[in-house]
């Protein structure tokens, strides 16, 4: 390959190959000098000749030679590229270009190597020829003159060959449309459902908002309502109470013992409220009897419609529990634990003492129940009711607060229980007071009577009232008024005056004695319950002024005070 010296100029004249070597190397044509009065104009038209064959060679048997007559040379087309002396078929006429000699050039710079064509012979006589030692050369196609009449434009189209790939791009291009697209719609809905969850988020705190006020309202424990009542332990309005009678029956000893067990739902309150057996109560008949007597006398059912009359509270069930019924329950619970104020000798003689006197004493069942029944000689009643009372306390704090597994325990005694209450009903009953009894919100009280076994005024509204609920109030349609007795006219009118009542359609809910006095009184608590002690004044035969706005005792609606002035039916 011929070397250049002159460096690469896309507007320089470039050298033209005439053919190859017997080694595959291009011969290039030698330049002449431009003729004078001429300069080098890369876009001037040059005049080029049709190439001869070299003498004495043919041109090869693969290049098409046009069988057509000699045709003037034609001015050739401007090549871009630098590549003057190709020869290029002729797409439209099946011509070629002849190439003509270029103007000469100081150098020519290097020539970029081609990939051969189809050789053809080198013209003979054309000015610049190589020897014809240096070996034969293939020679390339020249394209043809352009016709005559074509457009002035530098390039044609049919020179050009494009390669059609297929066009990636416009897919690509959808798909990101479509992912753009698809991920849009995705944060819509993005943002939709976090709107929505909002929305429903902010109604759910509304409506547990609205609804814990709604109940800490109906409890009384916001702010300014009867919270401070309630954690005295009081009640001020309606509340929702749950109460069950237990008789302790002593099977060794005899006897019984009464308490009650009052859950209030509404303080979330758990009591237990001694009866002692001396309280005057009235018996099915109307005639007044003790406590003790009529659990006795006229069993679960009568005694328990009696203490509610007495206490004007409504009694939802009655547990007899017995002794060895009681040892079993403690022994369920796996003991007790509670402060003994007395020590309980065994029966044994030289034993050890059942119960040791001391603050929190371990007791299984045999020990619970020799406390529970024990009553020293000389004793008042109340202290043996007081120990029951801690027993009970003491089993209800080990009881479990489930309904479930508290009505297990239950149904574990093996017992008959009253109709009125049922193993499931006393589970549920019993775990709720222990779970009152295990956070501390658990008291005990006595209800207070006197000598004569009758309520003590006043002393007796802070558990009849407050405790019970048994606030007198206007009877419904069909209720029959309670009505109490205190003689004070020493004549004891009581009972001829309860007949007095029963037969007048009234219930007596007890009666006792009273300090003397010349006049009678009938008391009455509510405005309502003034046409009643009006009634009751004229059934006794008492006069109209007899009657008087006060405090009836207990639960009583209306409570007569007889005196001296009363006439005793039958007497002379």
């Amino acid at each position: 390959m011929n070397d250049q010296q002159q460096p690469y100029d896309p507007y320089y004249p470039q050298p033209q190959i005439i053919g190859y070597d017997e080694y595959g190397q291009p011969v290039y044509q030698q330049q002449h000098q431009p003729q004078q009065g001429y300069g080098y104009d890369p876009y001037a038209q040059q005049q080029y000749q049709e190439p001869q064959q070299y003498q004495g060679q043919q041109s090869p048997p693969y290049q098409e030679q046009p069988q057509q007559p000699q045709q003037s040379p034609q001015q050739p087309q401007y090549d871009p590229y630098g590549q003057q002396g190709y020869a290029y078929p002729s797409y439209d006429t099946g011509q070629q270009w002849a190439a003509q000699p270029e103007a000469p050039a100081p150098a020519a710079p290097a020539a970029r190597p081609v990939a051969p064509a189809a050789p053809v012979a080198a013209p003979a006589g054309v000015p610049g020829q190589r020897p014809a030692s240096e070996g034969p050369a293939a020679e390339r196609p020249v394209p043809p003159a352009r016709p005559a009449g074509d457009d002035d434009r530098e390039y044609r189209t049919e020179q050009f060959s494009f390669i059609e790939e297929p066009d990636e791009d416009s897919e690509d291009v959808i798909d990101w449309l479509k992912f753009t697209e698809s991920r849009s719609e995705r944060r819509e809905e993005a943002r939709r459902r976090g709107r929505n969850r909002i929305i429903a988020l902010v109604v759910v705190l509304v409506l547990a908002v609205v609804g814990g006020l709604g109940y800490l309202w109906s409890a009384g424990m916001l702010p300014g309502s009867s919270a401070e009542e309630q954690k005295g332990g009081t009640a001020t309005g309606p509340q929702k109470r749950d109460t069950i009678v237990v008789h302790l029956h002593d099977t060794t000893g005899g006897g019984t013992s009464t308490v009650l067990l009052v859950n209030n739902a509404t303080t979330r309150q758990g009591t237990s409220v001694l009866l002692p057996n001396s309280v005057v109560v009235a018996d099915g008949e109307g005639a007044a009897t003790t406590l003790g007597k009529s659990v006795e006398d006229d069993g679960s059912s009568g005694t328990r419609e009696a203490i509610g009359n007495l206490l004007g509270a409504p009694i939802t069930g009655t547990w007899r529990l017995d002794t060895p019924y009681l040892d079993t329950l403690v022994d369920l619970v796996s003991g007790i634990e509670t402060d003994t104020d007395t020590e309980v000798p065994d029966p044994k003689k030289g034993a050890d003492p059942l119960v040791r006197k001391g603050e929190k004493q371990s007791l299984n069942g045999r020990a619970a129940v020799a406390y529970a029944t024990y009553r020293a000689p000389g004793e008042a009643e109340t202290k043996q009711l007081q120990r029951f009372g801690q027993v009970m306390y003491a089993v209800l704090r080990k009881i479990s607060d489930s309904p479930q597994s508290a009505t297990m325990t239950v149904e574990s005694l093996m017992q008959i229980f009253d109709p009125s209450l049922s193993e499931k009903d006393l589970g549920a009953a019993l775990a709720k007071l222990a779970e009152h009894a295990k956070v501390g919100d658990y008291k005990t009280a006595l209800l207070p009577v006197g000598q004569d076994g009758a309520l003590s005024e006043g002393a007796s509204d802070s558990v009849v009232k407050d405790i019970l609920g048994g606030k007198v109030t206007a009877p419904d349609a069909g209720d029959v008024p309670r009505v109490s007795i205190r003689d004070g006219s020493g004549k004891k009118a009581t009972e001829a005056a309860r007949i007095v009542l029963i037969n007048g359609g009234y219930a007596f809910v007890g009666g006792g004695d009273a300090d003397p006095r010349e006049t009678s009184q009938v008391v009455y608590a509510d405005d309502l319950q003034k046409a009643t002690a009006a009634e009751v004044a004229k059934t006794l035969g008492l006069p109209a002024g007899s009657v008087t706005k006060g405090k009836p005792s207990g639960a009583a609606a209306v409570t007569v005070v007889l005196g001296r002035d009363y006439k005793v039916p039958g007497a002379r």
